[in-house]
C-alpha cells in the first residue's frame, strides 16, 4: 500500500524548493543529505510529503521522548490511512543492573515496564514485517537488541478455518511464545481456555482479542472480539498470532543455545579459579545454573537478553539484531535534531560496556553479555541506506561529509528571522528591564538567558521586585512544571523567563519577541555558534522578533551566529519583496483546561510526596502505577515522570 499524505495545507515558502532538492538528490544517487532548515519553515511537513513521494519505510530518529511523542502524533494525523509507530524505551522505571567496585555494591536490576510503549513496540515490528508503508518514530532505542529477527519471523503462528490443528498443540505454541493462560486477569500476552474455545490477547492489542473455535481437530471460526466487554467485532478467515516476547526462542536452536551457555560457564568458572577469584567463580555459577534451569523448564528466566547472543547462536562480537534489521535493505532514515541525535547515538555504546564489564569482572554475567548492547556507531552507519539529517544547526559530523546540503529559509508564515542587536554589558540589567517591559505593554514576550543556574534565580527574584511578571527556566526545573511555566508565558501570567539553556528544540512560543542573551560573549558550549542560533531562533516565530546580545567584545561565535541569521533574513526579506508578500503572524489558542489540569497535577504532586514521607499514610503504588501508565498510554510522559519517581521515593521509604 503507497503512502497518502491527508492534509489541508499545501507546500509553501521554500518548502516546495526543498521537497524537489530532497527527491532530485535522491534520484541522482545520493545517500545521504542535509536539511538545513531555520526555525517555524516547517520541515515536518517538507519530510511528510517526501515519504508521500518516496513510498519507503521509513525510520525517523529523535532524541528524547516528549518530541518523539509529538511527532508521532503529527504523522498519525497526516497518514491516517498507513501504519505510523512508536518505538521508545518501554521503561518508566529502570535501574540497571551494576556493580559499584568503590564499595563492593551489587546493583540487582529493577524496572517498571509501562505496558502500553510496550504493546506500541510490538506493533512497530509486527507492522515492519506485514507492511511496506510504514514509519516509526523511534528514541535511540532503535540501536539496542531486540532479540533475533530469524527466531522471530520463525515463531509466528499463522491461523486460517479450516485448517486441520490439534487444540493441545495451539496451547503449547502460545506457551512457547511467552504468552501466559490466565482465566482472572485478561490482558495483553495471555490467552484462556474454555472448551473447544481459545481466546487470545495479541502482543500488539489490548482492546481487541482474538478467539479461535475448533470442531474436533479442525479451526472452524476465527473471530475478533472487544476485550471489556466480550462483543464479537469481526469475523476473520485467519489472524497471524506475534510472539508475547521480542526475545522469542526457537525451540530447535534452545538445545544448542543452552550448551553453549553451559561452555562458557565452564570456560568462566577455570578462567577465575586460575586467577584465584574464588568467590566470583562461586557467584557465577550459582546465577547462571539458576538462569539455565528456568530456560529448560520455562524457555525463558529473568534478564534473557544477556544471553541473547547465545539464543541467536551468533558470534562473539557480532552485530546485534536491532529495529533497523526490520526495515530490511531499502529504507529512509530521518535523523531529527541531527546535532544533537548523532552524538546520542555515538555515546550509547561505551556507556553500556563501562557498566557490564563491571558484572562480567566481578562474576555477576558471563562475558557474552558484553554482545548484548546497542550498536556501535560504525555498525549504525553500516546498516543505514538512505539518510536525511534534519537541523537548523547541522552538527560537524554531517557537515564534515561533504553532504548536498538543501536549505530551508522562507516560512510558510513569511516571518522573518530577528534583528540582531549587540549591546555593551554595563547597565546591562536596567537596560534588560526596559526592554521586557516595553514588550509586556505591547502583550508580547521575553526570554532571557544566563549563564548559570544560580544567576537566573537571582535575576528573576530582582525583576520580581521590580514588578516585571517573570518566573526562571532551567535544568533542575521538573519536566511538568517546565510545560506548565511554558503555557503560563502564553496567557500572560508571566511576561518572561529566565533560564540557562532555552535552545530546548521544539520549544514553540509565537508570542516570544525578543530573545535577550546576557554574558553572550563568554565562550563556552552555551555561547557557541550553534546554541546562540538556536537561542536566537526562539524570537523566530513573532513578525516583531529580535535578539539582543549583551557582551563587550564580539566573539567568533556571536559574529557567525549574526552573519548566519542576517544572511536568512536577507533572503527572506527579498521573497517577499518579490512576491510581493507581507509575514502573518501566528495566533495558538492556549487551552486554559490544559493548563489548570497541569496545576492540578503540580498540587497533588506535592500532596502525594508529603503522603509518600509519612509512614502513616503510605501511598498505594497500584493505583500509582494504574495512573503512570494511563499518563503514558496518553503519551503524557511529563506527568507519567512524576508518577514514575513517587513510586521511587516510596520503596526507597
Amino acid at each position: 500500500m503507497a503512502f497518502k499524505l491527508k492534509t489541508l495545507y499545501k507546500p509553501s515558502g521554500d518548502q516546495p524548493k526543498a521537497i524537489e532538492q530532497l527527491l532530485s538528490n535522491l534520484d541522482k544517487g545520493h545517500k545521504e543529505q542535509i536539511v538545513i532548515g531555520a526555525t517555524g519553515t516547517g520541515k515536518t511537513f517538507t519530510i511528510s510529503n517526501i515519504i508521500h513521494k518516496l513510498n519507503k519505510k521509513t525510520l525517523i530518529i529523535v532524541h528524547n521522548k516528549t518530541l518523539a511523542g509529538q511527532l508521532f502524533n503529527e504523522l498519525k494525523t497526516m497518514f491516517p490511512d498507513n501504519k505510523v509507530e512508536y518505538f521508545i524505551s518501554y521503561f518508566d522505571y529502570y535501574q540497571p543492573e551494576a556493580y559499584v567496585v568503590r564499595n563492593d555494591t551489587y546493583i540487582e536490576k529493577d524496572s517498571l515496564i509501562n505496558d502500553e510503549i510496550d504493546k506500541m513496540r510490538h506493533s512497530a515490528i509486527n507492522s515492519l514485517i506485514n507492511h511496506d508503508d510504514v514509519i516509526v518514530v523511534s528514541s535511540v532505542s532503535c540501536i539496542y537488541g531486540v532479540g533475533d529477527i530469524e527466531n522471530y519471523k520463525k515463531s509466528i503462528l499463522y491461523l486460517e478455518k479450516g485448517m486441520k490443528y490439534i487444540l493441545k498443540e495451539l496451547v503449547n505454541q502460545l506457551v512457547g511464545l511467552n504468552y501466559q493462560r490466565n482465566y482472572y486477569s485478561f490482558k495483553r500476552g495471555t490467552f484462556r481456555l474454555r472448551g473447544d474455545t481459545i481466546d487470545i490477547v495479541p502482543s500488539s492489542d489490548t482492546a481487541q482479542g482474538v478467539r479461535i473455535i475448533f470442531w474436533d481437530d479442525e479451526i472452524e471460526e476465527i473471530k475478533l472480539f472487544n476485550t471489556v466487554d466480550g462483543v464479537i467485532v469481526a469475523n476473520l478467515e485467519d489472524i497471524t498470532i506475534f510472539p508475547a516476547s521480542l526475545y522469542a526462542i526457537d525451540k530447535e536452536k534452545l538445545e544448542e543455545s543452552i550448551l553453549r551457555i553451559q561452555q562458557e560457564l565452564t570456560e568462566q568458572i577455570v578462567f577465575f579459579k586460575d586467577k584465584n577469584q574464588l568467590v566470583e567463580a562461586q557467584k557465577i555459577e550459582m546465577k547462571t545454573k539458576y538462569d539455565l534451569e528456568m530456560l529448560q523448564e520455562l524457555g525463558y528466566c529473568n534478564g534473557i537478553e544477556n544471553y541473547s547472543r547465545h539464543l541467536s547462536l551468533k558470534a562473539a562480537g557480532e552485530t546485534p539484531t536491532t529495529l533497523i534489521d526490520y526495515f530490511g535493505d531499502d529504507f529512509l532514515t530521518i535523523i531529527d535534531e541531527s546535532h544533537v541525535t548523532v552524538s546520542q547515538i555515538r555515546g550509547m555504546y561505551e556507556g553500556d560496556f563501562s557498566r557490564k564489564n563491571n558484572l562480567v569482572q566481578y562474576g555477576f554475567r558471563l562475558p557474552s553479555t558484553l554482545d548484548n548492547r546497542p550498536l556501535r556507531f560504525p555498525e549504525f552507519e553500516k546498516k543505514m541506506d538512505k539518510i536525511i539529517y534534519l537541523s537548523a544547526t547541522p552538527g560537524d559530523y554531517e557537515l564534515n561529509k561533504n553532504l548536498p546540503i538543501v536549505e530551508q529559509i522562507i516560512r510558510p508564515t513569511f516571518v522573518l528571522d530577528p534583528i540582531i542587536e549587540v549591546r555593551p554589558t554595563k547597565n546591562q540589567i536596567e537596560n534588560l528591564y526596559f526592554e521586557i517591559k516595553k514588550r509586556a505593554e505591547k502583550n508580547e514576550r521575553t526570554l532571557v538567558s544566563t549563564i548559570t543556574i544560580k544567576m537566573s534565580e537571582d535575576l528573576t527574584s530582582y525583576l520580581k521586585d521590580l514588578g516585571i511578571k517573570v518566573a526562571y527556566l532551567h535544568s533542575e526545573i521538573k519536566s511538568l512544571e517546565r510545560l506548565v511555566i511554558l503555557e503560563d508565558l502564553m496567557i500572560g501570567t508571566y511576561d518572561c523567563l529566565i533560564g540557562v539553556n532555552l535552545l530546548r528544540e521544539g520549544l514553540d512560543l509565537p508570542l516570544v519577541s525578543l530573545v535577550a542573551i546576557l554574558d553572550a560573549d563568554k565562550q563556552g558550549f552555551l555561547r557557541n555558534k550553534r546554541s546562540l542560533i538556536q537561542t536566537i531562533g526562539r524570537a523566530a516565530r513573532n513578525i516583531n522578533g529580535k535578539a539582543i546580545l549583551y557582551g563587550d567584545v564580539i566573539t567568533d561565535a556571536m559574529q557567525e551566529a549574526i552573519e548566519e541569521t542576517q544572511r536568512r533574513r536577507t533572503l527572506q526579506e527579498e521573497y517577499n519583496r518579490v512576491h510581493n508578500v507581507k509575514p502573518t503572524p501566528i495566533i495558538k489558542t492556549i487551552v486554559k483546561k490544559n493548563i489548570m489540569d497541569k496545576q492540578k497535577a503540580q498540587k497533588e504532586e506535592a500532596s502525594l510526596l508529603a503522603s509518600s514521607k509519612n509512614q502513616k499514610n503510605r501511598l498505594d503504588l497500584k493505583q500509582l502505577q494504574k495512573s503512570m501508565k494511563k499518563a503514558a498510554k496518553q503519551l503524557n510522559f511529563e506527568q507519567a515522570v512524576i508518577y514514575r519517581d513517587l513510586i521511587k521515593n516510596i520503596k526507597k521509604s
